[in-house]
């Protein structure tokens, strides 16, 4: 799977750029705040409709600009394929071709171009809160199974939906009679949820303690545990039991979260937790100990993707090796001699002797 060529037009500080790229490594380099970020984000979306950055697909479109243009040509599934997204400023909806077609919605896309990201703050996402460390699975989750995604955006709706119903009780009671249909249907959608989760986090533990034994010299046995609502004993179980387990949880805490106005209980609490030789890594890892075990956890995401497409996904380095001792700069880099990377830094001369070297000035793009 490589990303050949890119054309962006009004794309964050880009006006116009069009590039091609190595199947191998590619280098990004510039001072900050020119641009290198933008074209991994740009990247990013092309491939899954989807930001690391911003909240709307409308903060990309370029200051004064009434739209952007995103398109790049890819090598996948044993052919040439072409990917187009158009954004625009203000509430339109925007538009996604493949091979130009129009389709509806970036489903239809999904597989073409996969990629895996890591930033300076995934590098400490194991000691951040939980939401972090459920948007690190649920993204890749959302790459693997399209299933799952479309179950995920519908759990989304009706918890919220249901949380607006908590809120207006108070002036409107009656209203709180329709919460056994959200309760029952958040129920349902949960355990669809809870089932993939667990099996992804089971694959996704094993690889990552292989990839984090060689880093650490076979001194540490890396572990991940997946953590979902108490009465869930066994995430493995089938769908029907995991509905009832989530009912039985949300059951023992329906007074809490009408008094509360609050959803309380579900697996959008769900989190995981990693330990390194039987040692809890969140309350007593050192920075060393955690950044090793995030980039062990992002390059088994995109070893379990390539395994599930047969295609290795493209790899975003964003300004990472940087934040990382020469030790673990030489693992990393020895790790990515497969499949296409694009790595950004600040210093011209740190990695010149890969692949291709593309320097960025202002969001104009001088190639060597």
């Amino acid at each position: 799977m490589n990303l050949n060529e890119l054309s962006l037009r009004n794309f964050r500080n880009y006006q116009e750029l069009s590039l091609t790229f190595d199947p191998g490594v590619n280098l990004i380099v510039g001072n900050n705040a020119q641009g290198k970020t933008n074209l991994l984000e740009a990247i990013s979306y092309l491939g899954s409709g989807k930001s690391f950055r911003a909240q709307k697909s409308s903060e990309m479109v370029r200051f004064g600009a009434d739209f952007a243009d995103c398109e790049g040509t890819v090598f996948s599934q044993e052919r040439e394929q072409r990917l187009r997204w158009v954004i625009f400023g203000s509430s339109r909806p925007r538009q996604v071709w493949r091979n130009g077609a129009k389709k509806k919605t970036a489903a239809d896309i999904s597989g073409v171009l996969q990629t895996v990201l890591f930033c300076p703050e995934d590098l400490m996402v194991l000691k951040s809160g939980a939401a972090a460390r459920r948007r690190l699975g649920d993204h890749a989750l959302c790459q693997l199974r399209p299933n799952y995604e479309a179950a995920l955006a519908e759990y989304g709706r009706i918890l919220d939906q249901k949380s607006r119903i908590l809120k207006d009780r108070f002036e409107n009671p009656a209203i709180a009679e329709i919460l056994p249909e959200y309760d029952l249907r958040l129920c349902q959608v949960g355990a669809l949820l809870i089932s993939y989760r667990a099996r992804f986090y089971e694959g996704l533990g094993k690889a990552a303690a292989v990839y984090h034994g060689h880093f650490s010299g076979g001194a540490e046995d890396f572990h991940l545990e997946y953590k979902t609502v108490s009465t869930v004993k066994d995430p493995f179980a089938p769908i029907a039991v995991l509905q009832d387990d989530l009912m039985a949880h949300l059951e023992s805490h329906r007074r809490a979260e009408l008094e509360t106005a609050q959803c309380l209980t579900g697996p959008h609490k769900d989190d995981f937790e990693v330990s390194l030789s039987g040692i809890n890594l969140k309350a007593y890892g050192s920075q060393g100990q955690t950044r090793t075990a995030a980039i062990s956890l992002k390059l088994a995401q995109r070893q379990l993707m390539g395994r599930e497409s047969g295609e290795i996904p493209v790899l975003l380095l964003d300004d990472v090796l940087s934040e990382l001792d020469p030790g673990r700069q030489d693992f990393v880099l020895n790790q990515i001699s497969e499949g296409q990377v694009f790595i950004t830094c600040c210093e011209p001369g740190q990695f010149t002797k890969l692949g291709k070297n593309i320097e960025i000035r202002a969001g104009q793009v001088v190639e060597d």
